[in-house]
């Protein structure tokens, strides 16, 4: 054994040596830690269980910014950040952040997240609405375009960095696209679990249903993002614009267009729309997810996907 060879293993104790040896896991745990704990106020304050006789404060009319996003930047992004740190240096830290500025890809994938996944969510609205559609408010409208921003640099932010940049394509080198959607899936769902107890759930009048009917839109909605995140060449923002395409015209336009569907309808339309997204997804690509093959280089840090063709872009 070489000089080299064994400074790891001195240096690797500890701590830094589990999170060495078992990334994804370290991962995986750190974020569920640090989001849950820092959400225990909110869960705990009149937003929530109403344990803590305090409210935290509603900004655009919402509590989530004050109670949730703090405990959101904790968690996928966060933990990210440490153990890339820890297990790559600061080669492995480039490598993670350069995904965030792929923002040079085909238009269609624009379309994709900016129109298809609104439009599947309009399709999805009429069949559960009975055809009673309605136009959305000139001020929603208005509004749609300002607030998808805001959802950029707040879901999506605090959760892709994590669950798609760094979580999925380590998944996809152990396990292929497909086992590495499904077990991504449940474990993105999982770590919302605990604001199923807020406002953010619909506390208290939501049932047992509500996080049972996000789980299956979680699996099934994470195979289109693993779709359009391995076609893109691995572009975070188009993965972070699908993600909160969704969010952005569920909380503005969806109640304007579909006034007569209830919440607990909306999350089992939401989970079936997730469910059959997937399986066209699945069929269109036979299973492999626009996926082309990564390899983990020295140090456990990913290679840089191969580009094809003439223009060096990912082919869908």
């Amino acid at each position: 054994m070489t000089t080299t060879d064994a400074v790891p293993a001195i240096e690797r104790r500890g701590i830094a040596g589990v999170i060495s040896r078992h990334p994804l896991v370290s991962f995986f745990v750190l974020a569920n830690a640090l989001s849950w704990l820092a959400w225990i106020p909110y869960v705990l304050s009149d937003n929530g269980l109403g344990v803590w006789d305090f409210t935290f404060p509603s900004v655009l009319g919402t509590s989530q910014i004050s109670g949730m996003l703090p405990g959101a930047y904790l968690g996928p992004i966060t933990s990210a950040l440490l153990v890339t740190a820890i297990t790559g240096g600061l080669a492995g830290l480039r490598q993670w952040g350069a995904r965030l500025w792929r923002w040079r890809v085909p238009g269609r994938w624009y379309a994709i997240a900016l129109l298809g996944v609104p439009l599947a969510l309009v399709l999805t609205g009429a069949v559960v609405s009975g055809g009673e559609v309605h136009a959305p408010s000139l001020t929603a409208l208005m509004l749609y375009v300002p607030l998808l921003f805001l959802q950029m640099i707040t879901t999506g932010l605090a959760e892709e960095p994590g669950w798609r940049d760094f979580a999925l394509p380590r998944l996809q080198a152990r396990l292929g696209p497909m086992r590495s959607a499904f077990v991504l899936g449940p474990l993105w769902a999982l770590w919302h679990f605990p604001l199923f107890l807020t406002e953010w759930g619909g506390y208290p009048d939501a049932d047992w249903t509500r996080p049972v009917f996000f789980t299956i839109f979680c699996v099934g909605f994470n195979v289109v993002m693993a779709w359009v995140f391995n076609s893109t060449g691995q572009s975070l923002p188009l993965a972070m614009l699908a993600h909160v395409s969704v969010n952005n015209f569920v909380s503005v336009i969806w109640g304007e267009m579909f006034p007569s569907v209830s919440e607990s309808a909306v999350s089992q339309a939401l989970a079936v729309s997730g469910v059959i997204a997937a399986v066209l997804v699945i069929v269109l690509t036979r299973g492999r997810l626009g996926y082309r093959g990564r390899e983990l280089g020295s140090g456990g840090k990913l290679d840089e996907p191969v580009l094809v063709g003439p223009d060096h872009r990912l082919q869908p």
